[in-house]
């Protein structure tokens, strides 16, 4: 009169090939995993880091940096690489590197780097030893000093300039030209 309860059991069987399937566990085709199947953990990068250049440690080296809007500094600044400042610098800035001065920045400093590039606000005199660009968004009260100047249509300018090959001593083109 009682029928036998029903039972599930499982069965496997490859349906195009008969390779094992990873995400099923060995062992007893029956056996459920106690916990939900993870891949393994994340193994920290092990290749090597590109070598130092120059005197830069394996801490302190080169790079881009963002000096943001609302920040605010006041010494002096020197660094290696690129540094873009959209915020208040008073004091000093000294590189042989890139210093880009961006559109929201309002510095009062003493520059002296290899290359500028102006598209804020400079109060004081500018010591480029490559390049000096003032964009059309620049405004520079102050002396300039650069072997190489370009200054793009827009850009206001008080000051005067010097152009000599810096480091040389010798005077650059267009020295004598009016």
């Amino acid at each position: 009169m009682g029928r036998a309860p029903f039972t599930f059991r499982e069965i496997t069987m490859p349906l195009w090939n008969d390779k094992p399937d990873p995400l099923r566990p060995s062992g007893d085709v029956g056996a459920l995993p106690d916990s939900p199947r993870r891949p393994p953990p994340l193994q920290p990068d092990t290749t090597a880091a590109p070598a130092p250049r120059g005197d830069e440690s394996a801490t302190g080296g080169s790079g881009d940096v963002l000096i943001g809007v609302g920040a605010e500094f006041e010494g002096k600044l020197t660094f290696k690489g690129t540094v873009r400042i959209e915020a208040r610098f008073k004091g000093s800035i000294v590189t042989d590197d890139v210093l880009i001065v961006g559109e929201r920045a309002k510095i009062d400093a003493e520059i002296s780097c290899g290359t500028v590039m102006v598209k804020g606000e400079v109060n004081g005199s500018i010591r480029a030893k490559n390049l000096l660009e003032l964009h059309a968004t620049a405004r520079v009260k102050g002396d300039l000093e650069t072997p190489a100047l370009w200054v793009e249509k827009g850009a206001v300018f008080n000051g005067t300039v010097k152009m000599e090959r810096l480091g040389r001593g010798t005077a650059a083109a267009g020295r004598g030209s009016r």
